[in-house]
């Protein structure tokens, strides 16, 4: 069976990324695939329409998924566009699997069956599909530069003719792969860095780049790689025991988040009150509500000479690498839809396949989609 992909330009805010780069439609053409996208759609990510040979480029939205087979995404479609869709349409992305759940009733009408990136199964086999994962570190990295332009302090220590500039205390909460990245990236511009996560298989990561970890003496292993939640005794544990921290801290950078759930709050407005004046704070946790009680999501707000940050979709601030990484996890996940022969087909055995479906002949099949 040939079919034909298709991408258009994002439109949510702050999106610089594209769906399909240049490498990967390459890739699918090859695999006899035909591949079609609207005019401009990679523009912003760096990616001209000459840069995809062999490709169909046509003017408008409309005419690119009235015509694909499969529709390839970043950010959940509107049931608007879900509409416009031909029957029968796969679409694949990051569909924001526990929003706006309307837009299923849309696409089962439709037979529209929906992929989310985001339910990828967290296993060794699934980790090159793992669009959470790349786009993490994305954010993780843009997160300490935001934080570095910022600060009113070096992050590095100079000796100079004017004296002995002391390095930045930089404090990751968070040591997911955004946490992690951050790790890592702060001690590439030579500050001191200091992380702590709730999951003790963590200790060893953070070490390992370098950094030191904060034992605050609460564990809480969860499921699928994420924290559980922690109670409330646990919780006024924490809380206690690094608000005492804070007082060193002149970065702050937390990174806690689970999809589908609030964020949780890990910095409350008391504990803010032992930050220094002059103290960054970036929130990654701001688009679910924030991990920092002060946060305010997409805006920076001053109290008390602290900075805080809380940015939305820093991931498609980076363009052009965050588009490759996504592009390369779409195009491992699609290149499981083939049969022996290699013509496309849908193994509905394969367990990362059916892990991703949320919607499947007219119905919503997901259980944690058709539970929450």
């Amino acid at each position: 069976m040939s079919i034909t992909v298709g991408f258009i330009s994002e439109t949510s805010e702050l999106e610089q990324r594209v769906a399909l780069v240049p490498e990967t439609t390459k890739k699918m053409i090859k695999a006899g695939w035909k591949v079609i996208l609207q005019a401009g759609a990679g523009s912003e990510a760096g990616f001209v329409d000459s840069a995809y040979e062999g490709c169909e480029i046509v003017k408008d939205a409309k005419s690119v998924l009235a015509k694909v087979d499969v529709y390839v995404c970043i950010a959940a479609p509107s049931a608007e566009i879900i509409k416009t869709m031909k029957n029968g349409t796969i679409l694949v992305g990051m569909i924001a699997p526990f929003a706006d759940k309307e837009r299923y009733d849309v696409a089962n009408k439709k037979n529209i069956t929906i992929f989310s990136m985001e339910l990828v199964p967290r296993t060794s086999r699934a980790q090159s599909m793992d669009a959470l994962s790349s786009q993490a570190s994305v954010a993780g990295y843009k997160a300490v530069l935001m934080a570095g332009v910022a600060s009113p302090r070096f992050f590095p220590m100079l000796t100079t003719a004017a004296g002995t500039i002391r390095p930045s205390q930089v404090f990751v909460i968070g040591a997911g792969v955004a946490g992690l990245q951050a790790i890592a990236t702060a001690k590439r511009l030579g500050a001191m860095v200091m992380g702590y996560d709730v999951r003790p298989e963590t200790v060893e990561q953070i070490q390992s780049l370098g950094a030191k970890f904060l034992d605050l003496g609460v564990d809480a292993v969860g499921e699928g790689g994420y924290a559980r939640e922690l109670t409330d005794e646990e919780k006024k544990q924490q809380q206690e025991a690094m608000t005492e921290y804070l007082k060193k801290v002149d970065v702050l950078i937390t990174t806690a988040a689970v999809p589908g759930r609030p964020a949780p709050r890990l910095i409350t407005e008391e504990m803010t009150k032992n930050l220094k004046p002059g103290t960054i704070v970036v929130d990654l946790g701001a688009e679910g509500g924030g991990n920092v009680a002060l946060t305010e999501k997409g805006k920076t707000v001053k109290k008390d000479g602290v900075t805080y940050i809380g940015p939305v979709n820093l991931a498609g601030s980076l363009g052009l690498h965050a588009s490759e990484m996504y592009s390369r996890n779409v195009w491992n996940l699609l290149s499981l839809m083939k049969d022996e022969e290699g013509k496309f087909a849908i193994n509905w055995e394969d367990d990362i396949l059916e892990g991703s479906n949320v919607t499947k002949e007219g119905k919503t099949v997901h259980p944690m989609v058709v539970e929450k």
